[in-house]
């Protein structure tokens, strides 16, 4: 399954018929060029979990860096990264509901 397929039912299954009228995911573009991922962890059971930053700089177009803030799982990268940054978040959220 792909990330984008993948990251489509985790948020389905945050989906209460609340959380998702104050919640959600946002993908945005950057101006160096790039993406940023927010993804609202507040009322999910990833919401207390506690994930390191990871910071790849791998060429001035090929980079991520992801890190939770305020409840809030952040992740950037290149223009090409987008995959990349939604599969850091799926394996992370995976990997927590393991503990």
């Amino acid at each position: 399954m792909d990330a984008l397929l993948t990251i489509q039912h985790w948020y389905q299954s945050q989906c209460n018929d609340e959380w998702e009228h104050h919640h959600g995911v946002t993908i945005q573009t950057l101006d160096n060029p790039g993406w940023m991922v927010t993804i609202d962890l507040t009322g999910t059971n990833l919401e207390k979990a506690n994930i390191g930053e990871i910071n790849h700089e791998r060429s001035e177009t090929d980079w991520i860096k992801c890190w939770k803030e305020n409840e809030k799982f952040r992740g950037v990268g290149g223009a090409l990264n987008l995959e990349e940054i939604l599969t850091v978040f799926l394996s992370w959220q995976a990997n927590i509901g393991k503990e």
